[in-house]
């Protein structure tokens, strides 16, 4: 069976996510015991005590050892992707799965990542929409017509009927309302540090750019799904270069899904402690006959 893995981004975790699969499986507590990050990563995971969690800087090292213990738990059982895709940080999961960099390295990586996002980030007014049942082009419009208040744009391409928009608090709150006179029936402010995939995360960019000169990213063993590409690379970019452009730009994980199911794949299989991709995969491709929708319940 030619398998899918699809890799959850922020937004899924929450305290006690992988305590049972760290005392059940060693190959994904060898993977959390060897994470190195400035902080007891096993304390937030598992119990988040300081309430920590939902901090991007600790989220994304967390829920990156999650994935790549859960990926080492199905190798070892013999479940390995034919392809690869994930949602914001968890393309560097995917990388991490078709053999780009090693589990450690990953969560370095986003440990690293999650730092310069907060960073860019603080002190700018800003916020982020999930904006229901509109169209792209529409909702393209209405960011355009915002943006004399500041910037504004799609930040995700999740699935039919759900985009999200993000950039400076005036701006965002602007196109909202332009979009609900569109015809949006609701825009949901989400619960996030920064405005992420905007060109205001351009110092994170940046960071991550000189960061990358000191990573060594080998070629994917099998084909990975870019989140700005929505597409495989050719060898006009480089992996490094489409990570910078990632924190930066729009995520077109609808698109993404669309690839995965034209590859051939016989399921798709959510690696993360919930079932929002899962959800994207419904909405994108049901009625791709061929494709299995595989949800993996984790530790719940």
């Amino acid at each position: 069976m030619k398998l899918g893995f699809l890799y959850a981004g922020q937004g899924n975790q929450h305290p006690g996510m992988g305590a049972d699969l760290y005392e059940a499986f060693p190959a994904f507590r060898a993977v959390l015991d060897s994470a190195e990050v400035d902080f007891d990563l096993k304390e937030v995971s598992f119990r988040d005590s300081q309430g920590v969690l939902n901090q991007t800087r600790y989220t994304q090292p967390c829920m990156v050892a999650f994935a790549a213990g859960l990926t080492a738990v199905l190798k070892e059982q013999g479940v390995v992707p034919a392809a690869a895709a994930g949602l914001s940080l968890g393309e560097y999961s995917a990388l991490h799965a078709a053999g780009v960099f090693d589990a450690a390295t990953a969560v370095k990586l986003v440990a690293f990542r999650g730092k310069a996002m907060e960073e860019a980030a603080a002190g700018r007014p800003s916020a982020m929409m999930a904006v229901l049942s509109l169209d792209r082009a529409p909702l393209q419009a209405a960011c355009a017509q915002a943006s004399e208040l500041g910037c504004v744009v799609i930040a995700n391409y999740n699935c039919p009927g759900q985009l999200v928009i993000g950039g400076e608090k005036a701006a965002v709150e602007k196109a909202a309302a332009l979009a609900k006179e569109a015809g949006a029936r609701r825009c949901l402010p989400l619960k996030v540090s920064g405005p992420f995939h905007t060109p205001l995360m351009a110092p994170a960019g940046d960071a991550l750019a000189k960061h990358f000169q000191s990573v060594d990213f080998a070629q994917p063993q099998i084909p990975v799904i870019f989140n700005c590409l929505g597409d495989v690379k050719d060898d006009s970019v480089t992996i490094q270069e489409l990570l910078v452009k990632q924190v930066q730009s729009s995520v077109y994980m609808e698109d993404s899904i669309r690839k995965m199911a034209s590859l051939g794949l016989d399921a798709l299989v959510e690696i993360g402690p919930g079932k929002a991709l899962s959800g994207f995969v419904k909405k994108t491709v049901a009625d791709v006959e061929n494709l299995v929708q595989i949800v993996k319940e984790n530790d719940r």
